[in-house]
């Protein structure tokens, strides 16, 4: 059995803001430029396409590296899906007469975008503080950030879309089952060249993120596959993706696409027949596993959380596990009663301790919570949360949980009064 790949690939900590010097030539007169999600750049001899522009603070740098391979016009900008680390930069590279070319679900995912915005970037500032505070400051030393774009395209497209430029053809193909309903991919045919964004997640050859836990729409896994299906059948010999190296060769593409595709419907499969069998939710997420034939990565979205997001796509938010759960009364609401049932927040505080001493962290994480409901800076509710939580962040090779484990951890150590992690101290 061949390896997989993604285990000889970066992971999503590996992502970093623009910071190259120079743009990197993949091929004859294709370039990339990475950042928060990879820019390219293809020159022709009528002109300039630009595929994503990142985010509008990282921009000056991709412009920059882009302007040094070639200044000739800049005839289009096409965006392989709408979220903010592709569109943020049009603004900057936008020249007279320069055509921004999208999927028709473009504006509609925009306007998504615009109205839970601050919801959105409370909820993924978690994630990503580091790497933005890092690309401010080098933005700024560098003469200033620019605003992020909110653009819109001059030309739209439902299914596929083509056109030539400088004698190359440039087929674009909608792929509604990527992060984004908008999402495209782009298709050089003489060239075997495909760049399909982020339409296979932030990390190639990983499950697909159905759901983020910064708050994004359901995604569904069979419109997945089915885009999948649509790269597979082009057959490239050059997969150029939205974070790290392209992935090469027709035989490794095919083998990579083909294991992830049977990896999503496995999930997708066992989800439904245990919904079928009246399997409660939660017993599904902990039993479904991929067998050792159909290992896919889980670095940016897991197996559980996609059982958990095809249930709910197909069934919403009512499990049919309380009646609780139809009323707007919060768990916490009784927490006091539990408490004051169990002799106070040191007894529960205690119990807490045991479980993370048996190895159920998560399980202590539930009780340090509910001691302090009651008491928020009960000494050692705190101290068993934050060991919890560090617990779990060792235990876990995610990088969106890895991300809220480590942002948690270090709410608890301030809340201690303990150094920061990896700064000496207590």
């Amino acid at each position: 059995m061949t390896e997989p790949l993604y285990r000889s690939r970066p992971g999503g900590f590996q992502i970093r803001a623009a910071s190259m010097p120079a743009a990197r030539e993949i091929r004859e007169g294709i370039y990339v430029s990475e950042g928060l999600s990879n820019t390219f750049l293809v020159t022709t001899p009528d002109g300039r396409i630009v595929i994503n522009t990142g985010m509008g603070f990282e921009a000056p740098i991709h412009k920059r590296n882009y302007d040094a391979v070639d200044t000739t016009a800049l005839r289009y900008i096409l965006l392989t899906q709408g979220h903010v680390d592709h569109v943020g930069g049009v603004d900057l590279f936008r020249e007279p007469g320069t055509e921004i070319v999208a999927q028709a679900g473009n504006a509609a995912h925009q306007a998504d975008d615009a109205r839970i915005a601050p919801f959105r970037a409370a909820r993924s500032w978690f994630a990503f503080a580091g790497v933005i505070a890092e690309a401010l400051e080098r933005a700024h030393a560098a003469g200033g950030a620019a605003a992020q774009a909110k653009p819109e395209p001059t030309i739209t497209f439902e299914d596929r879309h083509a056109f030539e430029l400088g004698g190359q053809r440039f087929e674009l193909i909608a792929t509604p089952g990527g992060e984004t309903l908008d999402s495209m991919v782009i298709w050089l045919p003489d060239r075997k060249i495909c760049f399909a964004g982020n339409l296979f997640s932030a990390l190639f050859g990983h499950i697909p993120n159905l759901v983020t836990i910064r708050g994004d729409r359901y995604r569904d896994a069979l419109r997945f596959v089915e885009s999948l299906d649509t790269v597979m059948a082009l057959e490239p010999e050059l997969l150029l993706v939205g974070h790290h190296d392209p992935v090469e060769g027709t035989a490794l593409i095919h083998s990579e696409l083909a294991r992830l595709r049977a990896a999503t419907l496995y999930v997708h499969d066992r989800t439904v027949e245990g919904m079928n069998a009246h399997t409660d939710l939660y017993t599904l997420m902990q039993e479904i596993q991929l067998p050792p034939e159909l290992e896919v990565g889980e670095g940016y979205g897991k197996v559980s959380w996609d059982v958990r997001a095809i249930w709910e796509t197909y069934a919403g938010w009512f499990h049919h596990l309380s009646t609780t759960e139809l009323y707007p009364d919060s768990p916490a609401d009784i927490h006091a009663d539990l408490v004051e049932l169990a002799g106070g927040a040191d007894a529960i505080a205690a119990r807490a301790r045991i479980r993370l001493t048996a190895g159920h962290a998560v399980q202590a994480i539930r009780l340090t919570e509910i001691a302090r409901s009651v008491d928020p800076g009960h000494h050692e509710a705190l101290a068993v949360s934050l060991g919890a939580h560090e617990q779990l962040d060792r235990e876990s090779d995610n990088f969106w949980l890895s991300s809220w484990l480590r942002n948690q951890a270090a709410e608890l150590r301030k809340l201690l009064g303990l150094a920061p992690q990896g700064t000496g101290g207590a």
